[in-house]
This record gives structure tokens, C-alpha cells and sequence, in this order.
């Protein structure tokens, strides 16, 4: 049985407010609120490289940082790679989802997991790290992914990594980030949709047709290897946009076996390293799109990772319509990327 209550502000739990009329989830995250005239006051931060001493995640035990939920350490000992709760999370761990009304709005306390993955180099980022590095990386994702697909308030794992200040990372040390979340989000379930369409029309997953397609064409190629491909998508929605996808039909990230994470690594490093070169190391976005932990089966779904680069900012038109514009071809993009070592 559903627990409603009306919908009260000013709440120490976070909130995830569903629109209406379309259906989009936002999350409110009151965890980091700000008051009103902190907005206006706010100046823009430039991230300093040379911030190594006073780096929080160097030292992340030092901040009052709450006890890892993973740690990797090397042959010496130290710590190669750990990852600890958010101490500032959009979203907040509690058993129980409540469900609010106010009027014709609905919404539910934002509650879940919100988690840091941080490699310990502070200057090494993916596009320069040896691929045994990053493939920790992806069993770290893999082995979270695992522990919290289960939990009772998760119907969905985000993983996505900011690199830059215009990507939104507020501390330049690498590290990508995990939320556990109670709602699939409507980008997603756009996608699971449209691959169980054009499954039910044409008996093929959409993503191994375009799989097949590329590398029988292999214009928009970046990178492949035995088992992944990297490519510029045919309707790239930025410039230089990449995606990483497997060869193999696979809906679920998380059954990725050994072998293929190292392969993924590889090709995950050689497109975000392309990225780096070409555009000379600039900020972007990653993220994996995974089929949801929420129960259900996603046999058309295939997942993949989709990086962004931050070659523009959304002005009137997107906003006002959601078209992007990307200004340059993928396939011109993408054989720029191939010239890059």
C-alpha cells in the first residue's frame, strides 16, 4: 500500500518532483541548498590543477568523509582506487519511499544512493591512464552496480564521470559518480522504448544494427577491438560525440565478464584519449546507459557509454525545442578522431 502525505517544503530529505504534463522526473536536492540569495551572489569558480595538497579526495579521511564502501589497494598497499558515500548527495539513503500530493502534482522523497568513485592519482585522468587502470575503474562500477541493484528503494544505477569545470566537476581530481535512484528516468525509458519498437518491427536490436551498419561503412569509426566499437553516432547530438558500445547483444552492464571489461577499458581510454588530443583535453561528460534494476526484462535493450564533449551551451533553441546542434558531421568528427594516437 502506497504512504501519501501532502507535499511540505523546506524538507531535509531530497525530493524527486515529477512535471505533469510530461512526465520528466527532477530531483530537488535539499541536501545542498542554497538560500535564494546565494544564487545571485554565486561567481563562477576557475579549478585550479595545481591543487594537489588541499585536494579532498587525495585525503578524502581527513574531510570527515564517511567510511569507504570499497577500497582497491596495489601491490605496495596504498590505495589505488576507492569509493566512499557522497558527503553532499542529491539523493538520501532511507529504507522507506514516500509518496506525496499537493493538487494535481505527485512526488516522492528523493531517497537512494549517491557515491564517489575516486582513482588516486590526482593529475592522471582516463584519457591518460594505462587501460589496467581503467579497467579497475569499470570493476569498481561493475562491483557497486552489483551491491545496490538490489536494494530495495533502487530501480535504477546511473554511472557517469565529469571531467572540467563546464562538465560540472567542482574538484578537479578524477573521479566518476553512482546514484542509486526509485524512478527510471524519462531518457532511458525513451530508449528502451524506441529499441523494443524497432525490435517488434524489424526483429533486430536497433543498437546491433547499428553495430552492423558502422562497421560495414566504418566512416563514423573511431576505435574497435575483439568486442567493443567506439563511433560517432549517426545523429550525434554534439560535436565529437562518442559512444562505446559492445559488438555482442548485451542488455545488462553489470554481467560484463572479465575478459570484456578490459576490452572495454580499452576502448573507453583510446575514445576519451582521441578526445583529449583533438580537442586538446576538453571538458566533457560520460555516462552508462544500462537496462534498470527495477524487476523487469529488457531483452531488445543493449547498452552502451555515451561521451559528450562540451563544445557549446544550450541556448533558446534547444531549450525551446530539445534539438541540439552540433556543428560539425560525425563523420568528419570521426576521422579526425582516427588521425589521433
Amino acid at each position: 500500500m502506497e504512504n501519501k502525505k501532502t507535499i511540505k517544503y523546506a524538507k531535509a530529505v531530497s525530493e524527486l518532483r515529477q512535471d505533469v504534463v510530461t512526465g520528466d522526473w527532477v530531483i530537488i536536492a535539499t541536501g545542498r541548498a542554497k538560500r535564494p540569495e546565494e544564487f545571485a551572489e554565486e561567481e563562477k569558480e576557475t579549478i585550479k590543477e595545481d591543487s594537489e595538497k588541499k585536494c579532498f579526495f587525495c585525503f578524502p579521511e581527513m574531510t570527515g568523509q564517511e567510511e569507504d564502501v570499497l577500497i582497491y589497494q596495489d601491490e605496495e598497499g596504498s590505495w589505488s582506487l576507492r569509493v566512499f558515500p557522497n558527503k553532499y548527495p542529491a539523493v538520501s539513503r532511507t529504507r522507506e519511499v514516500k509518496h506525496m500530493e499537493e493538487g494535481p502534482y505527485f512526488a516522492m522523497d528523493g531517497v537512494g544512493y549517491h557515491e564517489i568513485i575516486v582513482t588516486r592519482d590526482h593529475k592522471r585522468q582516463i584519457a591518460l591512464m594505462e587501460k589496467e587502470a581503467v579497467a579497475e575503474v569499470i570493476d569498481a562500477y561493475q562491483e557497486r552496480y552489483i551491491d545496490l541493484m538490489n536494494k530495495k528503494s533502487v530501480k535504477y544505477v546511473d554511472i557517469f564521470h565529469n571531467h572540467g569545470s563546464k562538465a560540472g566537476a567542482s574538484i578537479p581530481h578524477p573521479h566518476s559518480q553512482l546514484m542509486a535512484i526509485p524512478v527510471i528516468s524519462p531518457y532511458v525509458q525513451s530508449e528502451l522504448d524506441g529499441a523494443e519498437i524497432y525490435h517488434r518491427s524489424n526483429q533486430h536490436c536497433v543498437y546491433c544494427s547499428m553495430v552492423e551498419w558502422e562497421r560495414e561503412k566504418g566512416k563514423r569509426i573511431i576505435f574497435e577491438n575483439d568486442n567493443f566499437i567506439a563511433l560517432c553516432p549517426f545523429a550525434s547530438r554534439v560535436a565529437f560525440e562518442v559512444w562505446v558500445m559492445p559488438k555482442k547483444h548485451s542488455p545488462y552492464f553489470e554481467r560484463i565478464s572479465s575478459e570484456n571489461k578490459v576490452q572495454l577499458a580499452e576502448a573507453l581510454q583510446k575514445a576519451v584519449g582521441k578526445i583529449y588530443g583533438a580537442l586538446n583535453n576538453p571538458d566533457y561528460n560520460f555516462y552508462l546507459h544500462t537496462a534498470p534494476c527495477d524487476g523487469k526484462d529488457y531483452p531488445h535493450f543493449h547498452w552502451h557509454i555515451e561521451i559528450l564533449p562540451r563544445t557549446s551551451i544550450w541556448a533558446g533553441f534547444e531549450l525551446s525545442t530539445g534539438i541540439e546542434v552540433s556543428t560539425i558531421q560525425p563523420e568528419v568528427a570521426a576521422e579526425y578522431l582516427r588521425k589521433q594516437e
